[in-house]
């Protein structure tokens, strides 16, 4: 579905990313782990678009996105659920979910859309008419999650979801990246808690220093020494 050929890509001078390939086939989960300053979020920034690439591809089911247009990237079916969930604080939870919505092939669903997104997220529905900016941060990122799947994506991409979160929260958020997951969504998800993201993923890449390290199905990641010793502390 998604793969990245020999990307490249940076801010100005500084260059974050050198020579990344990757790919995310339909109905994968896969994870891109790392310590911070990786390069992580500039990857899924060059993926949205947000960032052009300096050298390399990316390509959406066979087709390239070097000369797409960012707002036309969503149209593609990339929905991007950023790092600090971005909402908007003075809106309603549902009338941010309603700016998910906002592409044409996603307004003629949107009574559907927001049908399962509260079924998903039960607690949102309750909170519909709340100020997004006045929920807790683990609510924030459900109404942020769900905003990402207004739109119907084809892929989803999760920047740090369970950044900022109390642990018993950030057990819940990867419950339900895993329900996301039965629901047969594709899912790129970008993550520090390498040890929670590796039993909800298929795959994963390291990404150290822009470049990938290492990449491998996520249990023989979980069970590998270099991993755990640095970074699970095991």
């Amino acid at each position: 579905m998604l793969e990245l050929a020999n990307v490249s890509a940076g801010y100005g001078t500084f260059q974050a990313l050198f020579d990344v390939s990757l790919q995310v086939k339909a109905g994968e989960a896969v994870a891109v782990i790392g310590p911070n300053g990786a390069g992580k979020t500039t990857l899924l920034r060059v993926i949205s678009k947000l960032i052009d690439i300096e050298k390399g591809d990316i390509t959406m089911e066979g087709a390239s996105l070097r000369d797409v247009a960012p707002f036309k990237v969503i149209e593609m079916g990339i929905s991007h659920v950023p790092e600090h969930r971005r909402l908007f604080p003075r809106l309603t939870v549902e009338e941010n979910l309603r700016m998910g919505a906002y592409i044409p092939s996603a307004r003629a669903h949107f009574r559907d859309r927001l049908d399962f997104v509260y079924s998903l997220f039960p607690r949102m529905k309750e909170r519909r008419d709340q100020l997004a900016g006045t929920m807790s941060g683990g609510e924030q990122q459900m109404c942020a999650i769900g905003r990402g799947l207004m739109s119907g994506p084809k892929l989803l991409l999760l920047d740090e979801p369970s950044a900022g979160l109390a642990p018993v929260i950030v057990q819940q958020v990867f419950e339900l990246v895993q329900r996301i997951r039965e629901e047969g969504y594709t899912v790129l998800i970008v993550e520090q808690n390498i040890q929670q993201v590796l039993r909800v993923v298929d795959r994963a890449y390291l990404l150290e220093v822009g470049r990938i390290k290492l990449s491998g199905k996520a249990q023989d990641l979980l069970a590998s020494e270099e991993i755990r010793k640095a970074y699970i502390g095991l």
